[in-house]
């Protein structure tokens, strides 16, 4: 529904051609491997890293889970079934089905990323599931949701979320995998790390001199990030985000941060092939306890960065709001044939 990167016809060409599925729990950061050297010294984590290995990982595993953050076999075997018959939308069949039956993306634009054992993308708290909010942020929560009641979901553009308007998904966001365009691209220079987001259409530069954030008034939708290296461990901390509308699920979505927000991600390059990626969601006002996300990012260089001309093909919003006045006017009339 909403525009995407010239990958379509890539995407049913390489769809089988992903990398070796993540064995078991998440990794440790702890590695034995020393990675590659930049010219001036630093680890070097320069690639393209997709998140596609993870699609198939929800965010937070069942309650019944407890603290187990494995798949056994049965459920292993049921996540690869259903990943499966989503691989069979690449059918002509499917093809023609998807067409009659929905606006959205046909089945054959979707990514692959072959099934893990791991149960989800939280790993902390142990139980792999969101902190409690806390009670200000409970409070605005169901304040938005009493709001919405009262208006339609296209009352006008600002209903729409950010991602939906092409503005930003945020960086928890722009890195935490979903169905298509999940490129990630590291660049270094001396003093500097950069990191590329295909969807949607997003870099971060991140100093590494020690620089302190920015004053506290200026703040943005991806934030101000400062790095420092860890050993082979390049720590990113970002600060002065824009609160109450993006949020740490997927593309954006989910329980919107407060800009009390600290993100500090970790990318530790464990083998040739993985960057171990952990990040450390710290937001006071909005859970009662820090948590964090933790997942492998599997090189893959067939995977380039194509343009993501989202506002240029944003059909979407027009359609959106469009089919929100017809269908009031429709209520009008009806409501005045039959008062």
């Amino acid at each position: 529904m909403f525009a995407m990167s010239h990958r379509f016809w890539m995407h049913a060409i390489l769809a089988a051609a992903f990398l070796a599925p993540l064995p078991g729990a998440p990794q440790s950061s702890t590695s034995a491997y020393t990675p590659p050297k930049t010219p001036w010294g630093d680890p070097d984590l320069q690639g393209l890293w997709p998140a596609t290995e993870m699609i198939n990982t929800p965010s937070q595993r069942p309650e019944n889970f407890g603290e187990r953050s494995v798949l056994t076999d049965a459920e292993f075997q049921q996540r690869e079934s259903r990943a499966q018959q989503v691989a069979t939308s690449d059918s002509e069949e499917f093809r023609a089905a998807d067409a009659a039956r929905s606006i959205g993306p046909p089945g054959y634009w979707v990514e692959r990323g072959k099934p893990n054992r791991q149960a989800s993308l939280i790993v902390d708290p142990p139980n792999g599931r969101f902190p409690a909010l806390t009670p200000e942020a409970q409070k605005k929560n169901d304040g938005r949701a009493a709001a919405r009641k009262l208006r339609g979901p296209a009352d006008s553009w600002e209903d729409r979320s950010y991602y939906d308007r092409c503005i930003s998904r945020g960086v928890m966001g722009s890195i935490l995998p979903v169905i298509y365009n999940n490129g990630n691209q590291i660049m270094q220079a001396p003093g500097l790390v950069i990191i590329r987001y295909e969807m949607i259409h997003e870099t971060r530069i991140i100093p590494l001199d020690g620089s302190p954030h920015a004053r506290p008034a200026i703040r943005s939708y991806m934030g101000d990030p400062r790095g420092h290296w860890e050993a082979n461990t390049l720590v990113v901390e970002t600060t002065n985000l824009l609160g109450g509308r993006n949020g740490i699920g997927l593309n954006g979505n989910g329980m919107p941060h407060s800009s009390a927000l600290k993100l500090t991600e970790r990318f530790t390059r464990v083998d040739a092939n993985t960057i171990h990626y952990e990040a450390t969601i710290d937001d006071p006002q909005t859970w009662v306890r820090p948590w964090k996300v933790d997942f492998p990012l599997k090189r893959d260089d067939r995977f380039p960065l194509y343009e993501y001309a989202c506002h240029e093909g944003n059909y979407a919003m027009k359609d959106i709001l469009a089919g929100a006045r017809a269908d009031e006017k429709k209520a009008a009339e009806a409501a005045h044939t039959n008062p």
